[in-house]
């Protein structure tokens, strides 16, 4: 199963050329999606959703204007696979050098077991070459700042635990100084107002109550019966 995504339908005039008509079709393995702006129209490749192995972007035919000064234009048909191709091109480099994000043209409507294959090997060959980059950065650094998304994704990706992969997580302000806290906090560690009484005294965060004498407590009960008589 796999779930798609049209493209802007194409209200441009269609090339004379019968083929120029044809769709072409992006898969994407990954669950990212990407936005890329040209100058005959925005396309959104779709990522896959929840168990599904892949998600498909269909792309249609467009014609370009080209300004050569003086009001003159010139209208270019660009064919869907030209226009896949350097959308593909575009994801996949986004990365750094030899980067590869798992998107691809495919050959035909849908991706073939050979085409998602290849495409799967090359994703988990290009995300291994990331970690292996992120555990020598955090060798020499120890500091998540010089650790990027893509790496954090490449983990996420492969299963792998790693010091350095963590995922953010909701924070909540905490009354006492405003300071960003974790949910669940027992004790703000900025101004140390208790947040949770319970967990604070599970934890030994903080001393229950002393109880009062046998004495002192019926000397209370005492006067309190006594002001009510009153």
């Amino acid at each position: 199963m796999n779930t798609e995504s049209a493209v802007h339908m194409d209200r441009s005039p269609q090339a004379v050329h019968p083929e120029r008509s044809l769709q072409a079709v992006i898969a994407n393995i990954t669950d990212q999606s990407y936005t890329a702006h040209r100058t005959y129209g925005t396309f959104q490749i779709s990522g896959r959703a929840a168990g599904e192995e892949y998600a498909l972007t269909r792309v249609t035919p467009r014609t370009a204007m080209m300004d050569y000064g003086d009001k003159r234009t010139l209208p270019l048909a660009i064919t869907a696979r030209e226009i896949a191709d350097d959308l593909c091109r575009e994801v996949n480099s986004d990365a750094g050098e030899h980067s590869f994000l798992g998107v691809f043209v495919c050959a035909g409507n849908v991706p073939t077991e050979d085409e998602l294959r290849s495409a799967r090997a090359r994703l988990e060959e290009f995300y291994r070459a990331l970690v292996a980059a992120a555990d020598r950065e955090w060798e020499r650094s120890h500091s998540f700042l010089f650790i990027h998304d893509v790496q954090r994704r490449a983990v996420g990706h492969l299963g792998l635990n790693k010091e350095w992969y963590y995922q953010a997580r909701e924070t909540a302000e905490c009354p006492g100084c405003s300071e960003r806290v974790k949910p669940g906090v027992a004790v703000c560690k900025s101004c140390k107002a208790v947040l949770d009484r319970e967990k604070a005294l599970a934890l030994g965060l903080l001393q229950p109550p002393a109880e009062p004498p046998a004495g002192m407590a019926l000397d209370l009960t005492q006067a309190r019966h006594a002001a009510r008589k009153s």
